[in-house]
């Protein structure tokens, strides 16, 4: 037995949405049923009169409709209202030949006021007004509203890459925000997608006249025949019935689908404002009064010549000039309305306003200032591509270290001279430096054969010498043996270098957060076991920024995360976990240092000295005695200096306890040089200490 409790409690539970997902599965199945299945005269009446109020719906929705994307679902109800249509087409012509005989009612009423009202009882008429109704809408609005949208998928597909283009040039230069940039991207999808639709869509209501015109011709004839030979009918009488129920049915369904067809017209001949389209034919077609008067001057005149019906053309012309003297009142009140309240805004100017948030401008963490020559160089109409380069130096070093970089904005600095550029982290200048857009820079090899008559200048990334070039010398410089850049690559190098000697700085709590979400997608075990916990997000940001401090790359975050895991329950210390971290990194540390090299030359300390900074270390100090610090800092220079006399890695090894407390110490004044541990060294057969830092 049905249990009709549990069913209705179970359709409670139906949420509107749910409710709005089966609509349409529903609809579909409905007029597939049409179709096949006998429907009663009432059902039809019922079905016909929804047909109706639908397409004025569509027509009230898409006149009150302000852009375009606000009515995306219209083609494909388009196609759901043609094909209600053609069903109600199907079920009507089968109730007609199975019931016409019976006489004008046999299809409903709706069919029979069709065919009585609206054509008064004439056939003739009836047949004519359907042919008319059916050439305005095939000829006239359909063919003109698909050629419309036709032209504009066209245009809109074409305008594409260059909006794609102006999106990335406003997020690179700061003007939108990611979550901004990716709701434009959408809408110009959308637009494309729904123009694209509208051209195939309008195809669904031509081939509806053509399917009207067929059915007419074949309820006549067909109902003619089974009228006189089935029923036994009189010719006129059959004639009579079968005429009148197909002029009905044929009207009761035009109707609807003029009223659509106008609809869609509306939709692809509007243009995108903030307006709806009775407002926008108000306020464009009645807003100049000397319009209005004119055409009351000429009406009049017309309504002046003898056989004119002069009464309606001067009645017309009266609530012309009415309109045109509203119109001229109403257009001098505003005048005088925006000349006071204009003196009142500069009354206000005036005095000092008060302060609010929007004077409150957060620094970005990385910006390009650029002065006013360098403009060109960011010009997507000129194909610029300083812009494509900032985004592969980001796209290099998220492979390369391991996290995101935030965006690079660059903005136009009129302070700045016209070829000078800055770059600032967090609003602070870290670089500068000068570029010439239409020159090329030729930096000196090593190999070059001769000099080049220009003057000589010296790169700002590295100090290199060389010259800015003209585009014509390009070839002749590189014959010579000089390397040659592009003004853009001078920019993105220095930005590039920047990055990576600020990327501590870069990564803040919410890139760690970031950087977390994006790992729990491979790993989420892992990451749930480990945080909160384990650790919360602050210890393991303060980790991952110690490892970048000093150029350890946080690609292999499985090892970071899983070593975390096995030592965060009994140590707690950010400093002390990143030590063992960097254990647990050692083979990552030996390949970028040493390139997998058996003998590496690296600094050594002497062994008092090592001592001595042990026994402070033990005794908990984080400071040394200002004359040995200042030792330290005399001979660590020197050894330096001896490294890169024979070329060799700037490395200085230590015991595992000195280790962050050197690195913390030395890299103040020598970010270049690292501090490695004993603990670190893996695959090394040979260790050569070429230069010793004594007491």
């Amino acid at each position: 037995m049905i249990n009709f409790s549990s069913f209705f409690s179970i359709i409670k539970t139906f949420k509107i949405s749910q409710w709005q997902i089966l609509a349409g599965p529903i609809l579909i199945l409905m007029i597939l049923a049409m179709m096949v299945l006998p429907l009663a005269p009432f059902v039809l009446d019922i079905l016909f009169t929804f047909n109706i109020a639908l397409s004025i719906i569509i027509l009230l929705v898409s006149m009150f409709t302000r852009h375009t994307l606000e009515f995306t679902a219209f083609p494909t109800i388009l196609l759901f209202s043609t094909l209600l249509r053609l069903a109600l087409n199907v079920a009507s012509t089968r109730i007609v030949f199975l019931n016409g005989h019976t006489g004008t009612s046999a299809a409903g009423k709706v069919i029979e006021s069709f065919g009585h009202f609206l054509v008064g009882g004439n056939f003739a008429i009836g047949i004519v007004v359907f042919i008319i109704l059916v050439i305005i809408n095939f000829i006239v609005i359909t063919k003109g509203a698909s050629r419309i949208a036709e032209v504009g998928a066209r245009f809109i597909l074409d305008a594409m890459p260059g909006k794609q283009m102006a999106i990335d040039a406003d997020l690179n230069a700061g003007l939108i925000g990611e979550e901004k940039a990716k709701k434009r991207r959408i809408k110009i999808t959308q637009e494309a997608d729904f123009y694209g639709s509208m051209d195939g869509a309008s195809k669904f209501v031509r081939g509806d006249a053509i399917a009207g015109i067929l059915i007419m011709i074949l309820n006549i004839f067909g109902g003619l025949i089974i009228g006189l030979i089935q029923h036994h009918m009189p010719l006129n009488t059959a004639a009579e019935v079968y005429t009148l129920l197909t002029i009905g049915d044929g009207l009761v369904a035009q109707i609807p689908a003029l009223v659509i067809s106008t609809a869609a017209g509306v939709i692809v001949t509007r243009v995108s404002t903030n307006q709806h389209v009775g407002e926008q034919i108000v306020s464009q077609l009645f807003c100049n009064p000397q319009v209005i008067l004119l055409s009351a001057g000429v009406l009049g005149i017309l309504g002046l010549v003898p056989g004119m019906p002069n009464i309606v053309f001067l009645v017309f012309t009266s609530l012309l000039f009415i309109l045109s003297w509203w119109l001229y009142e109403k257009k001098s009140t505003k005048e005088s309305d925006f000349l006071s309240s204009n003196k009142e805004y500069k009354l206000i100017q005036e005095s000092v306003s008060e302060a609010s948030w929007n004077d409150v401008q957060l620094e970005d963490p990385i910006k390009i200032e650029i002065g006013n020559n360098l403009t060109s160089m960011i010009d997507i109409n000129k194909k610029a591509d300083l812009v494509d380069k900032i985004r592969i130096v980001r796209k290099k070093i998220a492979q390369e270290i391991g996290f995101l970089p935030p965006l690079v904005h660059i903005k136009n600095n009129i302070n700045l001279s016209g070829n000078a550029y800055r770059i600032l982290v967090k609003g602070v200048e870290v670089g500068k430096g000068k570029c010439f857009s239409d020159l090329f820079m030729a930096i000196k090899t090593g190999r070059e054969t001769e000099s080049l008559p220009f003057k000589k200048i010296y790169e700002p990334t590295f100090g290199l010498s060389g010259y800015w070039i003209d585009k014509d010398f390009k070839n002749e410089a590189q014959k010579k043996g000089y390397s040659v850049i592009e003004p853009s690559t001078v920019i993105s190098t220095h930005v590039n270098f920047l990055i990576l000697n600020h990327i501590d700085e870069l990564f803040g709590r919410q890139e760690a957060q970031q950087l977390l979400e994006h790992v729990s997608i491979d790993m989420p075990k892992l990451t749930e076991d480990l945080i909160p916990n384990t650790i919360n997000l602050t210890i393991l940001h303060k980790v991952l920024k110690n490892l970048l401090s000093e150029n350890v790359p946080i690609r292999d975050m499985r090892t970071i995360l899983e070593t975390l895991s096995e030592h965060a329950d009994v140590q707690k210390d950010p400093n002390e976990l990143t030590s063992i971290i960097r254990i647990s990194l050692k083979k990552i540390i030996m390949q970028k240092l040493f390139n997998n090299q058996d003998t590496i030359e690296v600094i050594g300390l002497e062994s008092n000295l090592e001592q001595l900074l042990l026994n402070s270390v033990k005794e908990g100090s984080n400071t040394l005695e200002p004359n040995l610090s200042q030792t330290l800092l005399i001979k660590t220079k020197e050894a330096i200096t001896k490294q890169l006399s024979i070329n060799s890695p700037l490395v200085l090894l230590v015991s595992h306890p000195l280790r962050y407390f050197l690195s913390k110490f030395l890299r103040s004044n020598f970010p270049e040089l690292t501090v490695l541990s004993h603990f670190e060294i893996v695959n090394v057969n040979t260790i050569k200490m070429s230069s010793i830092i004594g007491n």
